[in-house]
């Protein structure tokens, strides 16, 4: 059982949405303008949106809970590399995931705040700014998306929240996510052919935002077959779980997060089985 009792998790969720949507607004800020592209070791395009985004989250989730180690992507880049020891809490933050989006301008890009707890995500939120949906849950909290935006000065009335939940496979097939940005077409069709089940639509999309169409039941079913890494999946898995999908690798484990490298292996991510 997690040792984030429910209570717990609920208030700190609800203070993530918060920190969450104030990096979603500096990220705003820079993409209306004309930035720059600055390369990365791993030659991944970073901008001044991740950077003040990371900066805004990590010290505000550092106030919420002083004694839980913040692990974020630029840091961890720039070598500055915490370690975690095993069945630790620690905070998982992705500042812009779906760079290549962001860059291209077509608004899939997503902000990532998850809780891990005992190796596994307890809760995450999930923001695409540019699309003014925000999707937050965790297992056992259930989950939500709000799609209209923070409340503006004009409005004080709080953006609606909508359940998620994930759907039964409809009976012409299966509806399958593919990554935009970095897709291995052999081998998706050969993980396609070897499922068994009939696959009615396949569609691509970016960041992480594929586990929040899944848990929106728009989808069923996402397989990642290349590298990622633990922040790119963390909260989006708390949100597919909260609307009662699962991440699966291909053994058909759970996906376990706090390894050394912070390096996922292939996974699938389901809603509803069958």
């Amino acid at each position: 059982m997690h040792h984030t009792p429910i209570g717990d998790r609920q208030r700190l969720l609800e203070a993530v949405v918060a920190i969450v949507r104030r990096a979603g607004e500096a990220v705003m800020a820079v993409y209306r303008t004309d930035f720059d592209v600055h390369g990365k070791s791993d030659d991944s395009p970073v901008t001044e949106a991740d950077r003040r985004a990371e900066a805004i989250i990590t010290a505000a989730l550092q106030q919420l809970t002083p004694d839980v180690p913040v692990i974020a992507e630029e840091a961890v880049s720039a070598g500055q590399q915490p370690g975690v020891a095993p069945g630790q809490r620690f905070w998982l933050v992705d500042p812009v995931d779906g760079t290549r989006e962001f860059v291209g301008r077509n608004g899939e890009f997503t902000v990532n705040v998850a809780l891990i707890d005992k190796a596994q995500p307890v809760l995450g939120v999930v923001q695409a700014p540019a699309l003014g949906l925000l999707y937050a849950g965790g297992p056992g909290m259930g989950g939500w998306c709000e799609a209209d935006g923070p409340a503006s000065a004009k409005n004080h009335h709080p953006p609606v929240r909508h359940p998620l939940s994930c759907r039964r496979p409809p009976a012409p097939g299966l509806t399958v996510l593919a990554s935009r940005s970095h897709g291995d077409a052999a081998r998706l069709k050969s993980f396609l052919d070897g499922l068994g089940t009939l696959v009615a639509h396949t569609h691509v999309a970016g960041s992480s935002l594929k586990f929040c169409q899944i848990a929106a039941g728009q989808a069923d079913v996402y397989p990642r077959l290349g590298r990622t890494m633990e922040w790119d999946t963390a909260a989006g898995q708390a949100v597919l779980m909260g609307a009662g999908g699962s991440v699966l690798t291909l053994d058909g484990e759970a996906l376990r997060y706090g390894k050394p490298d912070w390096e996922n292996p292939d996974f699938v991510a389901w809603g509803l089985r069958g």
